[in-house]
């Protein structure tokens, strides 16, 4: 017995994305769904790979990026796919922890200017 498969419109509602992105990721080899005529059908593989990419993009990571990485598993395997994971992620880690630390200073300096300013502003009274 088969697993169900999604059609296009099904994909794009289960995942919340426009058809437009759909279609972009089938352009730039994320997904391969199978054909019949002009409709596209999403199978377990396609539906798992999705819910990769959009983790991958929550996480900050390239479109580019996760193909890379999810072609790792097709070429090599499971093992290599998360080696290469671990790397990828020790990467994103560090560049979050930077964007981080440069928030916590923009928020600290744009507080401290609005306190000098509030405070400039009960002298005037």
């Amino acid at each position: 017995m088969s697993e169900p498969k999604l059609s296009f419109k099904e994909m794009c509602s289960k995942f919340e994305v426009t058809p437009r992105t759909l279609r972009y990721y089938e352009y730039i080899e994320l997904l391969s769904p199978e054909k019949d005529g002009r409709s596209r059908l999403y199978g377990p593989r396609e539906v798992a790979r999705m819910v990769l990419i959009l983790r991958g993009r929550r996480f900050g990571f390239s479109l580019e990026e996760i193909r890379q990485w999810l072609e790792i598993y097709e070429q090599e395997g499971t093992k290599a796919q998360l080696e290469a994971w671990v790397e990828m992620a020790d990467r994103q880690l560090d560049a979050l922890q930077e964007q981080r630390k440069q928030l916590d200073e923009s928020i600290s300096e744009l507080q401290k200017l609005r306190n000098d300013a509030d405070d400039e502003l009960k002298h005037k009274k």
